[in-house]
């Protein structure tokens, strides 16, 4: 009699393992899938995904949650270690989510030390000069348009004192330029001015702030700041501290061009 009552406890015990067994294989299904080429093809490609929990804790966090909608968005799938490939790693967006793109338009995000500021790049937030545009910057932990909410971001090294860096409305090159094209200056007149910064965001006052930036780039360059100054069709440049005329004069007899 034990003996038969221990073959049933194994037996029931297997059963459990294969149910729970069956039921694990399944969820890894739901969230790991092989799926086929094409329907003519035997050979398979891979689906991760997650599940869509709005009361996942992240979506607390502004960093994980602001352009999304918890409801739609499936919680991040993380890989808890280096993600490297041979091939690339491309970000397509989805219907889901505003512009097809994380927070509209980004596509990409790296964090510093305090997980809040963040190199990010983005597409097609904007046109300019009637074109679209891709947009590359350090934002700080400001959380708003404001000038200083944009750290610099250096391009050639990583070394002191070196190289070229960009922040929102300047750019600080520390190495030598060398131009294959011609230079143009800045043609700023009385229009191009606006000696108050406009109030509320700069996003939203995009234009009249630009006017601002003119006015307070050229009250606090320093000397060497030069510009057209195209009410007056003359070029001027500061030199200790002073507006100046830069003097010219006409091509000289035999001299001229054809653009």
């Amino acid at each position: 009699m034990k003996t038969y009552f221990f073959l049933g406890l194994m037996a029931i015990s297997c059963a459990v393992v294969r149910a729970q067994q069956a039921s694990d294989v399944g969820l890894q299904n739901r969230y790991i899938q092989l799926m086929k080429g094409s329907e003519q093809s035997d050979f398979r490609r891979i689906e991760l995904r997650s599940d869509i929990d709005t009361t996942w804790f992240r979506w607390k966090e502004r960093g994980y949650s602001f352009g999304f909608v918890p409801g739609k968005t499936p919680m991040y799938t993380t890989v808890d270690g280096i993600l490297s490939t041979p091939y690339m790693i491309q970000v397509r967006g989805n219907v889901e989510e505003r512009n097809k793109k994380r927070w509209g338009y980004h596509v990409f995000e790296g964090y510093a030390k305090d997980d809040k500021s963040r190199i990010t790049m983005l597409v097609n937030k904007h046109v300019e000069a009637e074109r679209p545009v891709a947009e590359l910057y350090y934002y700080s932990t400001v959380y708003n348009h404001d000038e200083t909410a944009y750290n610099w971001f250096k391009i050639g090294s990583d070394v002191r004192q070196h190289s070229f860096m960009f922040g929102r409305d300047k750019a600080l090159f520390y190495g030598s330029l060398k131009l294959t094209n011609a230079l143009t200056l800045g043609a700023i007149g009385k229009e191009d001015i606006l000696t108050t910064k406009p109030a509320g965001d700069d996003e939203q006052n995009a234009d009249n702030n630009a006017r601002y930036v003119n006015y307070k780039e050229l009250k606090s360059g320093g000397d060497g700041t030069i510009f057209y100054d195209k009410d007056r069709d003359i070029v001027v440049i500061k030199i200790k501290g002073k507006w100046m005329k830069v003097a010219v004069e006409a091509l000289p007899d035999g001299v001229s061009y054809d653009f």
